[in-house]
């Protein structure tokens, strides 16, 4: 049951359409199946979901379903995928640095169910050499059973995930408004090196989106025709954090630096610019008409926007360190925690509704962090 406080009506001037962008993180992905509870229960349903790596199987199982089953399927997968085996049943101690290092060690030897298994020892000694530690083909399985691939090709809801071609390195966003989307494209986007193999789609392997770019915020606010949007970002590695006390922490903020800055910078240069598009747009109609029908000022009328923009930024933010491995800390309880924590974010977003402030008539985009501690952690 949604447990997020009451949610300000809509009012029908806000007619911005709706985006949801996904991060990838591994373990870490369950924060997201919590921000969209909150989301699926408030009005402002997405018509456009991307995401990457464990974004993408999340945004998946977002659009390949009704609205009313999403949360329920969301839950499901996660539910699945971490749940206890009698080899390793999974018990808590209590002591968090503890049971965040079993429950990664559990992955790392055991796989998840339904997810990814280690592969066999025959496959190294008699199948030549492996080209990753681990066998996806429970995923595909899993997603299968999931997903509905006919309602994401139906387009009710646009669909976009991003890999990378392992040949060119070129990275590429596999749209359902651009070519027919199946299981391998959602793969792709997760088949992290060398953890997971690459996935082949017609002759040519892909690997992780998250190598050049982990999160598709920009590539939905950029497509042409721009359109005004409310973007939820959800972001699961945070910029702020404590001052590491161990290697432990030094190696868990330096992952959460390197994967938040790609974000932020993103952020960043598309506020910059689509701002000038938008000042741009207002300059060129103070213009008297001579000037407007000049070749300069047809090249900026071009580049001009008079779309508007409102990111809302939705960042997992851990109460206490949860170390280097925590993206693939798969335990059913900081699964659990973590789906709390972005429903409990999402609702307290969603109550707060900033988006719903007059926007200033040169601002061509807004961005809201409604949870961002108000100091920075000592």
């Amino acid at each position: 049951m949604t447990i997020h406080p009451a949610i300000p009506p809509r009012p029908a001037s806000y007619d911005k359409a709706v985006g949801l962008a996904l991060q990838g993180g591994g373990a870490l992905g369950s924060y997201q199946a919590g921000v969209y509870e909150a989301i699926a229960d408030s009005p402002y349903l997405p018509d456009w979901i991307a995401g990457i790596s464990i974004g993408a199987i999340n945004a998946a199982i977002i659009a390949g379903n009704p609205p009313k089953d999403r949360v329920a399927r969301l839950r499901q997968f996660w539910e699945e995928i971490t749940a206890p085996t009698p080899l390793w049943p999974s018990p808590r101690t209590g002591v968090a640095e503890f049971d965040h290092g079993v429950g990664a060690l559990r992955a790392l030897m055991l796989g998840q169910p339904g997810f990814f298994t280690p592969r066999a020892a025959t496959d190294w000694v008699f199948g030549g050499k492996p080209t990753s530690y681990y066998d996806t083909a429970p995923l595909r399985a899993t997603l299968e059973r999931l997903v509905d691939f006919d309602r994401i090709n139906a387009k009710e809801v646009r669909f976009s995930v991003g890999a990378v071609n392992v040949h060119t390195g070129n990275f590429i966003y596999f749209d359902n408004h651009t070519r027919h989307i199946r299981v391998e494209h959602v793969m792709a986007s997760g088949a992290l090196p060398p953890g997971f193999p690459p996935v082949e789609i017609d002759g040519v392997l892909y690997w992780d989106g998250g190598l050049v770019s982990n999160t598709p915020l920009e590539y939905v606010l950029e497509s042409q025709p721009r359109r005004s949007r409310l973007m939820f970002q959800v972001d699961v590695f945070s910029a702020t954090g404590p001052r590491p006390r161990d290697l432990d922490m030094v190696a868990e903020r330096e992952t959460d630096i390197r994967y938040s800055s790609r974000t932020r910078a993103a952020t960043t240069a598309f506020r910059t610019l689509h701002n000038v598009r938008r000042n741009l747009d207002i300059l060129l109609t103070k213009l008297p008409a001579e000037l407007r029908e000049t070749p300069e000022a047809k090249f900026l009328y071009d580049f001009s926007c008079v779309a508007r923009m409102d990111i809302a930024h939705l960042i997992y933010r851990p109460s206490t360190p949860q170390g280097r491995t925590k993206d693939f800390e798969f335990s059913q309880a900081t699964m659990r925690e973590r789906w709390r924590q972005g429903l409990a974010d999402a609702g307290a977003t969603l109550h707060a509704s900033p988006w719903l402030a007059p926007m200033p008539p040169n601002v061509g985009v807004r961005t809201f962090d409604v949870t961002r501690p108000q100091t920075a952690t000592a």
